[in-house]
């Protein structure tokens, strides 16, 4: 039966941050089963799922910090178990577009929260609009809303939240 361990690791961007992370973790016969990497600023980023037998997570955890001092890293790591299957929801989809203003995470993200919805996914970015160099707001991310929930009156709350918040939304079902 294979452990889980989820490693978070940051530092400043340079080629071959990912091969050496993932020699690491291939070294003590583990391996990747889920990861989100990118670059952010001039860091990079990666948070990872890994697994493997206890003793080569034990192996593993001993080389990260090693890793850390050699490549000026910030390495973190915690033993974690598979979800339970009753934790998760129906997975749908949201989108939201306008120009960029502080506190749309927060608002978005206490929105779900305040419905017992939980945030599985979520990323960012902005880009300056083509004509005007105004800068626009994109957020992603995949939720996951309770069978219980009925779907037409939260997305009818949703995009009145949205409307308020002169965001440009949209929620819907994940396909595939």
């Amino acid at each position: 039966m294979n452990s889980q361990l989820v490693i978070s690791v940051l530092g400043t961007d340079r080629p071959g941050l990912v091969t050496e992370i993932s020699r690491i973790i291939n070294s003590a016969g583990c391996n990747v089963e889920d990861s989100r990497m990118s670059v952010l600023g001039g860091e990079f980023a990666v948070i990872m799922l890994i697994t493997g037998n206890w003793n080569n997570l034990a192996k593993l955890e001993t080389s990260l910090s090693g890793l850390q001092e050699k490549l000026g890293l910030l390495i973190g790591f915690k033993r974690t178990e598979s979800r339970p299957a009753d934790k998760g929801g129906m997975p749908y989809h949201v989108e939201a577009v306008s120009m960029d203003q502080p506190g749309i995470v927060h608002q978005l993200a206490g929105f779900f929260s305040s419905r017992n919805i939980n945030i599985h996914d979520l990323y960012t970015n902005s880009h300056p609009a083509a004509h005007t160099g105004t800068p626009i707001f994109i957020l992603n991310m995949t939720i996951e809303i309770p069978a219980k929930t009925h779907i037409a009156t939260l997305r009818d709350q949703f995009m009145e939240f949205c409307d308020q918040l002169n965001l440009d939304a949209v929620m819907e079902p994940v396909k595939g």
